[in-house]
Parts: structure tokens; sequence; C-alpha cells
């Protein structure tokens, strides 16, 4: 998958984005919003063998800004026509400039228009107030908070967000507004 406008670029990951997304997803700052504030502790390796993977119903794929590797996403087939999707702007540089919204508008467009999907899931943490106003704003719907619902590697209670998009509700006027 390769998708490109102006300056963004969202393309599937190749065994060589292993060695970044093995720093990225090892690195405690950059994955503390998702329960591992010690980072994940993997191997390059492992990395590798999640990308050869890659196929049409579970693909991670890497962000370019400027032509420099700036984050990753992923997307899921689940049920039905449904994908489930997943965001991390991983070099700081890049966060609060309002790259995550386009690079989810440019995304869900793709996932909508090109590959068919009716529906798009995605889930947050509850303090992450940042993505929870971006995912509003392009149209996705608050469906539940799970209070509590699994702990962190520090032992401390997480709550997250489920968010849902259907394509009706896609606000695809502001594509890359």
């Amino acid at each position: 998958m390769y998708l490109h406008n102006y300056n963004l670029t969202i393309r599937s990951a190749v065994k060589e984005d292993a060695k970044i997304l093995t720093m990225w997803w090892n690195d405690g700052k950059v994955m503390a919003h998702a329960g591992f504030p010690l980072g994940l502790g993997t191997t390059v390796e492992k990395v590798e063998n999640i990308i050869s993977s890659n196929n049409d119903d579970r693909r991670v794929l890497i962000i370019e800004i400027d032509n420099i590797p700036a984050g990753e996403m992923s997307c899921r087939r689940k049920e039905g026509n449904t994908a489930e999707i997943g965001i991390k702007i991983c070099n700081f540089d890049y966060q609060n400039k309002g790259y995550g919204t386009k690079l989810l508008k440019m995304f869900i467009s793709y996932l909508f228009n090109d590959c068919g999907f009716e529906k798009i899931i995605l889930d947050t943490n509850l303090n992450n107030t940042r993505a929870q106003h971006v995912y509003e704003k392009i149209g996705f719907r608050k469906v539940r908070v799970r209070a509590d619902a699994w702990k962190d590697q520090l032992g401390n209670f997480q709550s997250s967000v489920d968010y849902e998009m259907r394509k009706e509700d896609f606000i695809e006027q502001t594509y890359m507004n």
C-alpha cells in the first residue's frame, strides 16, 4: 500500500523499517500512552517477522513526513466490512502540528473509497484527550469507555475509549484541511 499527498506518505512497512519500529516500540516515552511505559522490549527480528506477515487482513504501515519516518499506522480487517486502525506519531518533532488529522483523513478516505470498508473502529487511552479531540473532529463517535480495563507495565489501571465511524459519518470534504 502506498498513499501520498503533498508532504505526507503512508506506506506498507518493509523489512528495512524493522530497526526504526523496534526503536519506537522499545521507547517508553513513545509507548506510554498504549500502556507500555517501559517499551515493548522487542527485537528487530521479531519486528521483521511482524512486517513479513503483512497482508490484506493485517498491515503495519509507516508514516513519512517530508520523506522522514515520523510514525506508524496499523490496519486490521475485522468481521464484516469493518477495519480496526491505529496511529502513532512517534517522532515528537511532528506531534501537535496537525499531521495526525491529515494522515487519518487520507487513510480513512482510502479505506472507505478504495477498500470498501463500511465501518472503522479504534480505541485510545482515556487520558489521551488530544487523540480523542482529533477522532471526534473527523467524525468518529464515542461508543464506550472501558474503565480500569487493564493494567499497564507498572501495575496501574488504565481506561480506554472505543470509537467507531461509519462511511456516511466521515467528514471527507475537510480531507486535507
